[in-house]
């Protein structure tokens, strides 16, 4: 009914039919953010992200596509599967490669599958999911993984013998605030107080925020923030990044309109900046770094400028990334993220699966704790 082409580039479609199926709102499955990727040098054979983006067609008709990567370790990816990797080695297997549907080095909630308006999601996704399972068969590939699905796709998936992997991000929602006091407003006293100490601190130290949008982020600026984003790296994981200037320059060319940067200044010397993604209705933290350290500094420019921003634009939702339970004490709620995993071997296809089973039930539980840390007022009922 439906057939399978795996592409080598995302140079292989033009981006306008790429875009014409996934839309230009999500900023992750545009073609340009991909292309920036691979244009970049990001994903490639020497990085070990082998592009293999899945296209689907029916009667010589483009109707859906999903991002795929050949991958040969599993780093960038946010979902942790070191230890099945270990456990095939221990056994004398190989886990790599092994195939993921995700947005490289982006923990970002979104569509991994996209599907032109008129034809049923499901069935696509179904005849896509054998599709890669046989290819895996045929390639002595070990494994398939979605990363970051929406719930529903989650769901979808794991009716088809793709079991669901939960985990657990932080993120603000909008209840139609018309300002930051106007958010703080639903907080408990010592927590408000607290984070309007640590925004005076921000001022008290001599530092001027400024946030600029699409072409006022100018190439010099771009320098001064991939520098600042290879120092981050470098003090979190020993190296510069997975991404090179030249993918940022590439995105504030391709992309201006879906991006918002916060630059920290000392005596008009940029000393900071945030980058961030979005779309109509959610803001996306994805990038920081600083040449000097400064009392709360990382928080008003990662968190409250990114709030204050769709507090004004009228924005839903700001997702600042992954990890980080220091989150929740300033307002930003708990929320589960979602993975699917096909494993081929039965052998080890048991034990994982099993494992996901066990452990849901502790993502669950921790869930339930980090909700009783917000600082918001207790509602009596």
């Amino acid at each position: 009914m439906f057939k399978i082409e795996f592409l080598k580039s995302i140079n292989e479609v033009s981006a306008e039919d790429w875009n014409a199926i996934t839309g230009s709102d999500y900023p992750f499955m545009r073609f340009e953010f991909l292309h920036a990727l691979e244009k970049s040098g990001a994903t490639c054979k020497e990085t070990g992200w082998i592009v293999h983006h899945a296209l689907v067609y029916q009667n010589q008709q483009w109707v859906a596509v999903m991002p795929l990567y050949l991958k040969y370790h599993s780093y960038g990816e946010y979902v942790f599967d070191f230890q099945w990797a270990e456990a095939y080695q221990r056994h004398g297997y190989d886990y790599y490669p092994k195939l993921i549907s995700a947005i490289p080095f982006t923990p970002a909630t979104g569509p991994r599958l996209c599907v032109k308006p008129g034809f049923q999601k499901k069935i696509i996704l179904e005849s896509l999911v054998e599709a890669i399972k046989e290819y895996s068969y045929a390639e002595k590939i070990s494994s398939w993984h979605c990363l970051f699905p929406n719930d529903i796709d989650s769901g979808d998936l794991e009716s088809f013998n793709a079991p669901q992997r939960l985990g657990v991000q932080f993120h603000w929602f909008n209840n139609n605030y018309q300002t930051f006091d106007d958010f703080l407003l639903g907080f408990n006293s010592r927590k408000r107080k607290n984070l309007k100490k640590e925004r005076k601190k921000v001022l008290e130290q001599n530092l001027k925020i400024e946030r600029l949008e699409g072409s006022q982020i100018t190439d010099e600026i771009w320098q001064r923030f991939y520098h600042f984003y290879q120092l981050t790296y470098a003090k979190r994981s020993g190296h510069g990044g997975y991404l090179g200037i030249e993918f940022f320059i590439e995105l504030g060319k391709q992309m201006p309109e879906q991006l918002m940067m916060v630059l920290a200044k000392k005596n008009d010397r940029i000393i900071a900046a945030a980058l961030n993604l979005k779309d109509s209705t959610t803001l996306y933290g994805r990038y920081w770094g600083c040449y000097e350290e400064y009392d709360f500094l990382h928080f008003e420019a990662c968190y409250y400028q990114g709030i204050e921003y769709c507090i004004e634009q009228g924005l839903e939702r700001f997702d600042p990334g992954a990890q980080g339970e220091h989150k929740i004490q300033r307002g930003f709620r708990p929320v589960y993220t979602y993975s699917n995993h096909f494993i081929k071997d039965e052998r080890f296809r048991n034990a994982i699966n099993s494992f996901l089973k066990d452990e849901k039930p502790y993502i669950k539980e921790y869930y339930q704790d980090a909700e009783s840390y917000l600082p918001f007022k207790k509602i009596s009922s």
